[in-house]
């Protein structure tokens, strides 16, 4: 093992940033390119005369463990603490898992450091561990550690941020880092991928039937819902919830699929339909056609296309192409491509394949539908769920979703909070919210406002639900179709990441819009027109601080159930710096100034 140093002198903390390779692979060099206050970059180059397969390659210094707090990474859910050095686990990023970053944070959850590499489509893994002999971080960088073929050069950036900002800042300055790249421009975002959207996976699962599922979408509709997503069982008549006749995708279930689109459309909703790209049942035509071109057979759900093979990749683009053509869908919801992977049975014989990468293949793949689908729809819509929600995929996709969570509204979100983080502009949606049909509608409320900071995703079978559920999800829904562009604003502060984001902010236009999820302390800013106070917990008290402003002179407020029945109106709002205010649970609080 060579162990090469290179000295930072630019960051504050003054890393050594240690190399540790096989001498014998090739020729490694870091050099810096980018100083700029407390933000460096740097560059790893691995070069050597002819082709050769990689070993390893372990970028690693040391950060003193002060003021740190935990560890941010794009998938942590509950888990954002400190982890040992002992312990094994590093996040693995790659084109259809994660994003290349982490982030430590202090104790008032400012960025302590933020590192991140600029190659989001190979694999990469990384690492901030506590090693409890010196109390350091041990911060690593771990590049080809699944790399089976031969490579003859290759370089990637490694930006480092030390800046005394909020970490999410320190995380939203890296998203912006990744898209002044020119290979990772985004895709353009239409209006509708920003409206809510009814989902029939959580109330339908595979037993889809056309007279329900208009009743559904007509009154969805009239709630303010203006998106579907046909979820799986349309291509099938199976309801095993299994996948055994994926890859034909052909809708059995209906007798005029495109007709049924077209009367959704006339309702007034646009329709997207669901995809599981990998998969190839073995009951399946396909199956057959493609037979010795898959990845694996051993998946527990299907056979796993091999995109590495051309005429895979046009197979693919070729289905959804005539899908959007033939049926006039709207947007496609394109899914389980982190399944795209390398497996014990998995080859890397050449013959017939014109790359040898996994997640290269991916990254042509989604290119090419991505391509051609936007030559027939430019404004089409498509959804990736999390964990494929990093930078490579905001070039192939619009819609970012909060992995599959029901019933769960905290994770929620947690999840919708932590891909906006990274989303830049692309819509970022939560987990279809569902409940049980005798949830009380306080309860209910509280599932569908720990939504409201993404776009509202709902699976609820509307035709049954009562009339105060339907009050309520039309109260909230017709909130945030008035106030999605504060809701979704870059403007947007979560607070106390280890303790699950108890309370969020978004601001715009002197419109202020707070999510009180916990019996937390409100502080109030310190200059303000316009702030709505909801609070998405089961209790009816908000406590709120104004210390820095009396905001009791010209402020009137109102008080809302959580089926917008008002239930306070006041001109006069009290002087006191320290007060508790009665809201119902589930309910809304809105605080305005005059002139």
């Amino acid at each position: 093992m060579d162990v090469r140093t290179f000295d930072n002198t630019f960051t504050k903390m003054a890393e050594t940033i240690q190399i540790k390779t096989n001498a014998n692979d090739a020729d490694c060099k870091l050099a810096p390119i980018l100083q700029e206050k407390a933000v460096s970059v740097y560059r790893l180059t691995v070069s050597k005369n002819e082709a050769f397969v990689p070993s390893p390659i372990v970028l690693e210094w040391k950060v003193p463990s002060v003021n740190v707090k935990g560890l941010w990474k794009p998938t942590a859910d509950f888990s954002k603490r400190i982890e040992a050095d002992w312990e094994l686990t590093t996040l693995e990023s790659r084109i259809s898992i994660d994003a290349p970053v982490l982030c430590l944070f202090g104790n008032k959850d400012e960025n302590i450091l933020c590192f991140s590499c600029s190659n989001p489509v190979n694999r990469v893994e990384l690492s901030a561990k506590y090693r409890e002999e010196d109390n350091l971080f041990y911060c690593q960088v771990i590049l080809f550690t699944e790399c089976n073929y031969p490579i003859s050069d290759f370089s990637i950036d490694i930006r480092l941020d030390h800046r005394n900002i909020h970490f999410s800042e320190a995380l939203r300055n890296t998203a912006l880092w990744w898209e002044n790249s020119e290979d990772l421009k985004p895709m353009n975002v239409p209006a509708i991928a920003k409206k809510p959207l009814y989902s029939t996976w959580y109330q339908f699962h595979q037993d889809l039937e056309e007279e329900l599922l208009l009743a559904e979408c007509t009154l969805a509709h009239s709630l303010g819902f203006e998106a579907i997503i046909i979820d799986d069982g349309w291509q099938t008549k199976d309801n095993n919830r299994g996948y055994d006749y994926t890859g034909d995708w052909e809708p059995d279930r209906f007798e005029d699929f495109g007709g049924l689109v077209k009367k959704i459309q006339a309702i007034g909703m646009k329709v997207g339909v669901w995809y599981s790209i990998p998969f190839c049942g073995k009951k399946s035509k396909a199956y057959t056609k493609f037979k010795g071109k898959f990845l694996t057979e051993n998946h527990r759900w299907a056979p796993v296309f091999d995109p590495r093979y051309p005429e895979v990749r046009q197979y693919l683009v070729q289905t959804y192409v005539g899908a959007v053509t033939n049926w006039g869908l709207d947007g496609l919801k394109l899914d389980f491509i982190d399944d795209f992977k390398k497996y014990p049975e998995t080859t890397f014989d050449p013959s017939g394949k014109d790359t040898l990468s996994i997640n290269t293949a991916v990254d042509l793949l989604l290119k090419a539908i991505t391509n051609a689908l936007l030559q027939i729809r430019p404004d089409i819509f498509i959804e990736f769920r999390q964990k494929y929600t990093g930078p490579a995929i905001r070039k192939y996709g619009n819609m970012l979703r909060a992995f599959d969570c029901p019933g769960d509204y905290t994770m929620n979100r947690v999840r919708i909070t932590d891909i906006k983080l990274l989303a830049g502009n692309t819509a970022v949606h939560a987990d279809m919210v569902t409940w049980h049909a005798q949830e009380t509608v306080e309860i209910a409320a509280l599932h569908y406002m720990n939504t409201l900071f993404g776009v509202p995703q709902i699976s609820i079978m509307l035709t049954k639900a009562t009339p105060e559920h339907l009050k309520m999800i039309a109260f909230y829904t017709r909130y945030w179709n008035e106030n999605h562009e504060v809701l979704l604003s870059s403007d947007f502060l979560p607070t106390s990441p280890t303790e699950n984001y108890p309370l969020l902010i978004a601001q715009k236009n002197n419109h202020t819009i707070i999510g009180l999820f916990s019996d937390t302390l409100v502080k109030l800013p310190l200059k303000w027109q316009k702030i709505d106070i909801i609070n998405a917990k089961p209790s009816s008290s908000v406590l709120l601080s104004n210390e820095k402003e009396s905001p009791g002179t010209g402020v009137s407020f109102q008080v809302w159930d959580c089926m917008g029945n008002i239930t306070v109106q006041s001109d006069h709002f009290s002087d006191s710096e320290i007060q508790n205010i009665a809201v119902p649970p589930g309910g809304m609080l809105s605080l305005t100034r005059e002139g």
